[in-house]
């Protein structure tokens, strides 16, 4: 009898009317989280001055969101490996939708923290929408798709940028807390149709459902599913941390680690760095700055201008030649060469902002810098879940998006702290850290490019040892399929082919 796995039910499908709605609707969870990342940028310099609290307070406002985000990332891994995608990120959206409206009442500075480090816990479960969304997609879409829903990351910034060029100047830093919570209010209404990954049913143990799944998407893409039995491989040992830490993972584990770390520290450096150069006019300016300011003083601020939010709204239109660039290249030499090339050029581009090179150079330099970290860490949202099997993809995802909370949380005591003391050596930590990042992802142990998502590891080795299917079929001349190429198995256009097959279930498809 004929058999096939979710893989290859995923690749004879195909991409169709089902990812598309798919791909706005984990797009609109995308564009919540960068909204909720780009305010920080706005918030800081407003209640700066609002409330004249002094800087290192100002830098504690981001770096709460981020322990949040730390401390959760992980959680809501596991939530999703244990209990489904589709629990894991409903929860975290509404959870981040609840706190992000009440945020905008808070009446204190204890407040702000208490209810923004909240928010940043819901916000660290926004990685496993890029779970869910990769689980559908056959192998020679992925990596499109992927990059082309980071969009969304760029469209989210480019609109809570506007969105502060509108609200600030009227009605203040509260309303527009309460209007960037506007993409998780549309999340929330059409959740509902959000399906569960059929990769993860069927390590649930859950065929039939993963079999109705399936055959939606088939439905909705106007295509056929593959005849037979589909093959479940139960798992109850899901979700766990020391199943990244195995031999066959830790090397890449740990340098995933370091790589997204490095990611969230120059990302969100910059964009912190942006506001504060922007500011000051150049490095020049800064200098000047602090020469003003007495040592034991850190309370003298200035609210952003026009011209300030202009700016950064043209280095935040980086994000889309960041991500186009990446797009175009990822395929053609692959993910780890991208990340390499990514790193580098953002090391290059900090260079010149050690000279007083004016304002129009350092905008551009800044948005050259800004679209390669983007492209790079949108590269490594391609191959973290594209390295891991469907039993720890979640988790792998979460931890390594906990690590980047890390770099995001120490991020602004460079950007906005150490900035005063010493510009140069603001600068040269950035460089330095993206240059490592380089070196480790040159030694990542394994290219995902062209490669299936795998199942679970104890699969892949059974389908590798197991006995084949008796009897030839018939195979349309044409590369080998994405599980094809994941278990083994041979496409000879020339003659008959056995294909190894493993039954752990006994429901039978059409």
């Amino acid at each position: 009898m004929e058999t096939f796995t979710v893989e290859d039910a995923v690749e004879a499908i195909g991409f169709g009317l089902f990812q598309w709605k798919l791909s706005l609707l984990t797009g609109v969870a995308w564009m919540a989280d960068a909204m909720e990342m780009m305010i920080l940028s706005i918030l800081g310099p407003q209640l700066h001055c609002e409330w004249r609290l002094p800087s290192w307070e100002v830098a504690f406002i981001t770096s709460v969101v981020f322990i949040g985000m730390m401390l959760s990332s992980s959680l809501w891994g596991n939530i999703s490996d244990k209990y489904g995608r589709k629990m894991g990120l409903t929860l975290c959206m509404v959870w981040t939708l609840y706190y992000g409206l009440l945020s905008a009442f808070a009446p204190v500075y204890g407040w702000i923290l208490v209810l923004r480090g909240l928010v940043g816990f819901g916000i660290g479960g926004a990685p496993q929408s890029v779970t869910l969304y990769s689980e559908f997609l056959p192998s020679k879409s992925r990596a499109t798709c992927i990059m082309l829903i980071e969009i969304f990351w760029a469209l989210g910034a480019v609109f809570e940028v506007l969105l502060a060029m509108l609200v600030m100047p009227t009605l203040g830093w509260r309303w527009l807390l309460a209007f960037s919570t506007a993409p998780l209010v549309v999340f929330a209404a059409l959740c509902f149709w959000l399906p569960e990954s059929a990769r993860y049913d069927v390590l649930a143990g859950n065929t039939l459902k993963a079999m109705t799944t399936l055959k939606r998407i088939a439905a909705n893409n106007r295509m056929e599913m593959p005849k037979g039995r589909l093959i479940a491989d139960r798992q109850d040992e899901r979700g766990k941390i020391k199943d990244l830490l195995t031999p066959e993972y830790r090397r890449t584990t740990i340098l995933l680690w370091f790589i997204w770390f490095a990611n969230a520290f120059a990302y969100y450096g910059l964009v912190l760095l942006t506001t504060e150069l922007f500011q000051a006019g150049d490095i020049c300016g800064v200098h000047a700055t602090k020469a003003k300011v007495e040592p034991s003083c850190s309370l003298e601020c200035s609210y952003l201008t026009l011209d300030d939010y202009k700016d950064l709204l043209w280095t935040t239109l980086a994000e889309f030649p960041g991500l186009f660039i990446t797009l175009w290249v990822i395929d053609r030499i692959g993910r780890r060469k991208t990340m390499v090339i990514c790193f580098v050029a953002f090391s290059v581009c900090i260079l010149p902002l050690y000279a007083c090179i004016g304002r129009i150079p350092l905008t551009i330099f800044i948005f050259i810098a800004r679209a390669s970290i983007t492209g790079g860490w949108q590269a490594a949202y391609v191959y973290t879940p594209e390295v891991y099997p469907t039993m720890t993809r979640a988790v792998g995802i979460g931890t390594s998006s906990g690590l980047a909370r890390v770099g995001a949380l120490l991020t602004p005591f460079v950007a906005q702290v150490l900035l005063r003391s010493s510009v140069y050596l603001t600068l040269s930590v950035y460089c330095v850290c993206s240059l490592l990042a380089a070196v480790a992802t040159w030694f990542l142990p394994i290219e995902t490019a062209g490669r299936g998502l795998q199942e679970s590891s104890r699969l892949n080795n059974q389908h590798q040892q197991t006995a084949h299917t008796p009897g030839p079929q018939t195979h349309t001349p044409g590369p080998p399929t994405a599980s094809q190429a994941n278990y083994g198995t041979r496409a000879d256009p020339s003659g008959p082919e056995t294909q190894p097959t493993t039954s752990y279930g006994n429901w039978e498809g059409p």
